[in-house]
Order: structure tokens, then C-alpha cells, then sequence
């Protein structure tokens, strides 16, 4: 059976190349897939602990059993076209052009919101000291937007509040841009507050989203923030990396 498979982030780097279609025997688990390319390239298997994989934009498991045609993404840590859902039930873009801080909080305000909290992630002029030229920003687009879609749900449910809104920009972003944006509309703050911090906090740590800073001397693929426990990895726990900001 043909699998198509996916590399993002330092992976295409490691691999050189972000796409391709091989061969398994039918009835293969996703532990075949990993071994298969762990014998490929001897860094992979030492990256393992710190990766999660996903089958058809879902996280999954090695002990997985594919299908034929099925899509399977190995996915570092995450740094954290467009789609969105209906107004009043959240919305979640992923987009290409500058982010609107203004136009975004002026559409998602209705007169009975007694609050709108705002976060927006910037790009800075620095990292570890080194001088930041500029960011690329790319993602595994259709899970992102499902996983984006997922928080803005459990938002609305988990801290009562009325409506959010989730952007986040892809490719090249200059200093003092904004790479991603929350809004989140409630009848009260404390509420509007602790949902706007626990989005962002979450889709750092599990939207496929990740970026290359770009310095005077180079380029290097920022290191993610551990995916969480309840994300299965084909290594193990792993979990020592970094906060990418």
C-alpha cells in the first residue's frame, strides 16, 4: 500500500525534502513508518522522544494501523489559505497577510460584551542575544486549523465566554509584526482573561505551527515547547526542549 508522508520544520532539513509517497506491506503500524525512516537518516531515532506524529491530521500512536492512502506527518515541537467558522460560533484563519489587530476586535464586539481581551504575538528584534532579521512561519495547514478550531470550541465551553477569534499569519513576518491573534469576547472579564491565556498557552504547545529565525550569521529552526503528556510519542515522554518564546 502507498502512504504519503510529511516532514515539517527541522525534519525537512533533516530528511531534504518536505514530501513524499512510499510503500508498506498492508496492515503496517506507524512503528514500520518510523523505523523505516530512523534507518534512513541516523538523527532521526534521536529526535524521536521530542516528536509527535499524525495519521489524517489526527495525533496518533505507533501502534497505529494504517490504511492505504493515508497521510501521515511527523511533526517537531511546535512554536507555536484561510478557513473559518460562522460568526458567533468562533473563528479560526490561517493567513498570508498583515493581521488587523483593529478590524478583528471591531468585528468580533457585540454590545452585550462587557469585556474583549486581546493577545497578540510579535516578532522581535531578538533571540538569546543574537540579532533577529526576520521569521518564516510555516504550518501543517488543514490539522492546524482543525487543532485551532478545537480550542476555540473548548474555549467557548470550558470559560462560558460568548465568542473567539484565533489568526495566526504563515510565511515571512519582519520585526514588530503580529504572528498570531486572540480575541475573546465575554459579558465579564476575569472569564474572557483566563481563556485568552489558556489558548494561547495550548496552541503553543499542540497547533503544527512552527518557525525559522532568520540572524546575521545564519538561520535555525526555533525549538518547541514539549508536546503535552496526553500527545502520544513514538519515543517516549521526552519533553527537555526549550519555549520557543
Amino acid at each position: 500500500m502507498q502512504i504519503r508522508v510529511l516532514f515539517f520544520g527541522v525534519l525537512k532539513d533533516v530528511f531534504e525534502r518536505s514530501l513524499e509517497t512510499v510503500e508498506f506491506p498492508d496492515g503496517a503500524r506507524l512503528q514500520a513508518v518510523l523505523s523505516h525512516y530512523a534507518r534512513q537518516a541516523p538523527g532521526f531515532e534521536a529526535l524521536l522522544p521530542s516528536l509527535a506524529v499524525a495519521v489524517n491530521q489526527e495525533y496518533s500512536g505507533p501502534d497505529r494501523v494504517l490504511q492505504p492512502g493515508d497521510e501521515v506527518g511527523f511533526l517537531p515541537p511546535v512554536s507555536g489559505g484561510s478557513q473559518g467558522a460562522e460568526r458567533g460560533q468562533g473563528e479560526v484563519r490561517i493567513v498570508r497577510e498583515r493581521i488587523s489587530t483593529p478590524t478583528e476586535l471591531d468585528r468580533l464586539k457585540l454590545p452585550q460584551d462587557g469585556a474583549a481581551v486581546v493577545f497578540e504575538g510579535i516578532v522581535r528584534n531578538n533571540t538569546r542575544g543574537r540579532r533577529t532579521l526576520y521569521l518564516d512561519y510555516e504550518a501543517y495547514e488543514a490539522m492546524a486549523l482543525k487543532q485551532m478550531a478545537g480550542l476555540a470550541e473548548q474555549a467557548r465551553a470550558q470559560f462560558a465566554v460568548r465568542d473567539v477569534v484565533i489568526i495566526h499569519r504563515l510565511g515571512r513576518l519582519e520585526i514588530g509584526e503580529t504572528s498570531v491573534l486572540i480575541v475573546v469576547a465575554s459579558a465579564h472579564r476575569g472569564p474572557a482573561f483566563e481563556a485568552c491565556r489558556w489558548i494561547i498557552d495550548t496552541l503553543k504547545k499542540t497547533v503544527p505551527i512552527w518557525k525559522k529565525e532568520y540572524f546575521e550569521d545564519g538561520a535555525v529552526w526555533a525549538n518547541g515547547e514539549p508536546f503535552p503528556a496526553e500527545i502520544s510519542r513514538p519515543g517516549g515522554t521526552g519533553g527537555a526542549h526549550p519555549a520557543s518564546k
